[in-house]
């Protein structure tokens, strides 16, 4: 593992639990990863802020409110306000299979349901984030 693969992983809205934030945020260090946890309830534009000063390949973002296509949106409109590209986004929580495809186009790279093989997570980021620098 390179430690260039910088990952937030990030809570935003009002989603109060992190629990699961943290078991990926654990699971990425123990794999390699140098990780920046954004803690609870983070805005959006906080969230791509903080994307930009860590210098990340990858964002995180753990959901369990129920307004992830709401949330999702907003970060991607953030993002491309600030002009960021190249930056893999990835999804985690209680996520409806319906809403997946949604949040697909929108331009997430992957969503992983509760329950995932933490070493689904890490092999297809490491993954993700290798193609970068072939």
């Amino acid at each position: 593992m390179n430690s260039r693969y910088r990952v937030l992983i990030a809570k935003p809205g009002l989603d109060g639990h992190d629990r699961g934030a943290k078991v990926i945020a654990k699971a990425l260090r123990d794999a390699g990863f140098e990780v920046i946890y954004s803690g609870l309830h983070q805005t959006p534009r906080q969230i791509v802020h903080t994307a930009i000063q860590e210098d990340v390949g990858a964002i995180g973002i753990s959901i369990l409110s129920g307004a992830h296509l709401e949330l999702t949106k907003r970060i991607f409109d953030e993002l491309h306000e600030t002009k960021i590209e190249g930056i893999k986004i990835f999804l985690g929580g209680v996520i409806p299979a319906a809403d997946i495809p949604v949040l697909l186009e929108l331009g997430v790279s992957r969503v992983f349901s509760s329950g995932t093989n933490l070493l689904e997570v890490t092999t297809w980021l490491t993954d993700e984030l290798s193609k970068e620098f072939r």
